[in-house]
């Protein structure tokens, strides 16, 4: 109990001071002081998949959950953007975009948290989970949206994306990436004119942001995920009975679709992007996620195809 005690004693100021401190880049952004990253280190590409040389069937963009910390990592090591890139070669692919960042400044690069990732690791978490709220917050979400939708049109833009092409963007989200992703959707529309497809993998987001320039929203989900459960709990937006909320709207459009990947839990050994938790007809969960992400692009995208003609 003694432990328990410190614990708390310790982590409480660390969330207050998170609280206060999480809007702080998000004003740095708003007051200009200082520009959005839009170089990455060297040996680190723009995007990854289709050959520059030949146009790609569609850009994907994956926003990680809360483990974001880099240009380069997320979750699981990559593993699930190498599963896309393989099963999906006429995809390029971006896993670049700092989702907890307005600045697009990778946390773990910072000396200040570089040292405290060696110390304190979990205040990275903390860090991102109070992000996530910021941009889930009414005061700031707009501006959060803004800032982050712009990002993922720079790093679009620098990958090789036409604006007013026609070419279709999708932006698959882990976890808290859903509310960024649900967000940027109307910047990509402004900036770049582009169709745009949702997918999110245990999707945690308040409901709130406008999904009316989004394509569809697949949502990848399982019995067994309580983190996902519990954003359909706290967010009021998420209730059926805010019927004005823009994910009652885009429900009722029918432009979500509930695909279940039971019994696949939110983190853990049996993640959805888990390499050794095994299904009974021999996959992975992580090679089962990597192909309905697969197939929902493909099944959209031809289907959009042969009713509006073949894809630029």
């Amino acid at each position: 109990m003694n432990d328990f005690l410190l614990w708390v004693v310790l982590i409480g100021p660390v969330l207050l001071a998170e609280g206060l401190l999480a809007r702080y880049e998000l004003l740095i952004y708003s007051a200009g002081w200082r520009a959005p990253t839009t170089e990455l280190p060297a040996g680190v590409p723009y995007a990854r998949g289709a050959a520059p040389d030949r146009p790609p069937d569609a850009y994907l963009v994956y926003l990680d959950g809360i483990g974001k910390r880099r240009f380069h990592d997320s979750r699981d090591g990559g593993q699930l953007v190498k599963a896309l890139i393989a099963g999906a070669p006429e995809l390029r692919i971006l896993g670049q975009v700092q989702p907890y960042s307005p600045l697009a400044d990778p946390l773990a690069d910072r000396p200040v948290w570089a040292w405290l990732r060696r110390r304190a690791g979990l205040l990275l978490f903390l860090h991102n989970v109070m992000q996530t709220f910021v941009a889930a917050d009414h005061r700031y979400r707009p501006l959060y949206n803004r800032a982050v939708g712009a990002q993922i049109a720079t790093q679009l833009r620098l990958a090789g994306y036409q604006p007013d092409s026609g070419m279709p963007v999708v932006l698959l989200s882990y976890s808290g990436g859903a509310q960024v992703s649900t967000g940027a959707v109307d910047e990509l529309h402004t900036q770049l004119h582009s169709p745009v497809l949702l997918i999110s993998i245990g999707g945690f987001h308040n409901g709130a942001n406008d999904l009316t320039h989004a394509l569809r929203f697949h949502q990848l989900t399982s019995a067994s995920d309580r983190i996902e459960r519990v954003g359909t709990w706290i967010f009021p937006q998420r209730w059926r009975l805010f019927r004005r909320s823009g994910w009652n709207r885009a429900r009722r459009a029918g432009k979500v679709t509930i695909n279940r990947l039971d019994p696949a839990t939110h983190v853990g050994p049996r993640s959805y992007i888990s390499p050794t938790a095994q299904l009974p007809d021999g996959r992975s969960h992580l090679d089962r996620t990597a192909d309905t992400v697969i197939s929902l692009i493909r099944a959209h995208f031809s289907t959009t195809a042969t009713a509006d003609g073949p894809k630029q």
